[in-house]
């Protein structure tokens, strides 16, 4: 326990020296000479102007810049002045009592660059790289061309690499350090899960307040061609419809379904999911809910292998005092994950509290109890973007 609160004490220390130079905002604020805190609360938890800004194409047509772009002469040039850049920075202490290597010092855990902005009219570009993540340069993530009200409608297309649970909760932009399990879990040999892939996605908003999300993916993560250059693995693509329907300011309700085929050493693997999720916002309590069922025919590529199904989810308190002018949080989060292979079940409790020392630096601290494994981590850190 006194190793434990040396550390505490060591990264307190460390934050104050770090907070004094975390003065700057990222990109998008400092286009707009506008606060983190009107898209974000607490950031990066988007609220829904952020939500909107970010289905316009990262624009705000009434309040353009003038000098944002170089006059050429050319009409059809919409050229930077300068390239839009931000940075994210993370880091952490963990101690967990149950394993051998019982406290941890995580800083940095992260380290990414990001840009993002308009580069033609009702036309879009965002990505983030990864200088550093949990020690090693992983490279590219969310990456994306977006075509933003296209042919003057409410179709929206995202084409690149992406999260495919985005349209339902994005991980990228939750508070806990504590993940959404069921978004992550891959069944058997599979390399399926609802986390990052490359694709297609459109989006359609109804006047009743519907939204309608088409994905369609190749169904094999975003890692590296193969020595053809080819990025997808078999011949299948894989697809994920969603719709989501507002029920006054306070409801949203949804539902989704996901399915694909993957080839592996001349065996078929086929996938399905599907599962409801409801968000309540209230002025200072937000309620996020998830369920997902999944069903794998092969899952390990072999002719003798049973078929397996999987379910999970995961429900999220958010709490903010004073709505978005608050500048203290807390969180509790709950996951489950039921598998046929019992090396995936997962069962864990999160509590989570932060401060905002600025409205770009963020301290956290939080507690989660894993109930499967029985064991305890604590973990206490930073996030800043500038």
């Amino acid at each position: 326990m006194r190793t434990f609160v040396s550390f505490l004490l060591l990264l307190a220390v460390s934050i104050v020296v770090m907070t004094e130079e975390s003065s700057a905002i990222p990109a998008f604020a400092r286009k707009y000479r506008m606060s983190c805190n009107v898209c974000h609360s607490p950031f990066p938890r988007l609220k829904p102007y952020g939500d909107e800004f970010a289905g316009n194409g990262f624009s705000l047509k009434d309040k353009e810049p003038p000098r944002y772009t170089v006059d050429t002469g050319d009409e059809q040039l919409q050229l930077l002045r300068e390239i839009p850049l931000a940075l994210r920075l993370e880091g952490y202490v963990r101690y967990q009592p149950q394993t051998a290597r019982r406290s941890d010092f995580q800083v940095p855990y992260l380290v990414k660059l990001l840009s993002g902005g308009q580069i033609a009219k009702d036309v879009a570009y965002y990505f983030y790289f990864f200088f550093g993540e949990r020690g090693e340069v992983a490279g590219l993530e969310d990456a994306f061309i977006m075509f933003n009200d296209v042919f003057g409608s409410e179709l929206d297309v995202y084409l690149g690499q992406f999260q495919v649970s985005d349209p339902l909760f994005k991980r990228e932009l939750r508070l806990t350090f504590e993940d959404y399990q069921i978004y992550r879990t891959k069944v058997g040999a599979s390399s399926v899960n609802l986390t990052y892939d490359r694709g297609i996605m459109l989006t359609y908003g109804l006047p009743t307040k519907t939204d309608i999300v088409v994905e369609i993916l190749n169904g094999s993560g975003i890692g590296q061609a193969d020595p053809s250059r080819n990025f997808d693995n078999d011949k299948y693509k894989n697809g994920l419809i969603r719709i989501s329907q507002d029920v006054g300011d306070v409801f949203r309700v949804g539902a989704f379904g996901y399915y694909g085929k993957q080839e592996r050493n001349g065996f078929v693997n086929e996938s399905t999911m599907w599962g409801p999720d409801l968000s309540v916002s209230l002025d200072a309590v937000e309620l996020n809910m998830q369920y997902v069922t999944r069903t794998d025919d092969r899952p390990y590529f072999a002719v003798a292998t049973a078929k397996q199904r999987t379910e999970g989810a995961f429900a999220e308190l958010i709490y903010t005092p004073e709505g978005d002018k608050s500048t203290w949080y807390g969180v509790l989060l709950y996951n489950w994950v039921k598998a046929g292979d019992v090396a995936l079940n997962y069962r864990s409790f999160s509590a989570h509290g932060g401060y905002l020392l600025g409205s770009n630096f963020r301290l956290m601290g939080e507690y989660t109890y894993d109930i499967e494994r029985k064991g305890n981590r604590f973990t206490m850190g930073f996030v800043t973007a500038f």
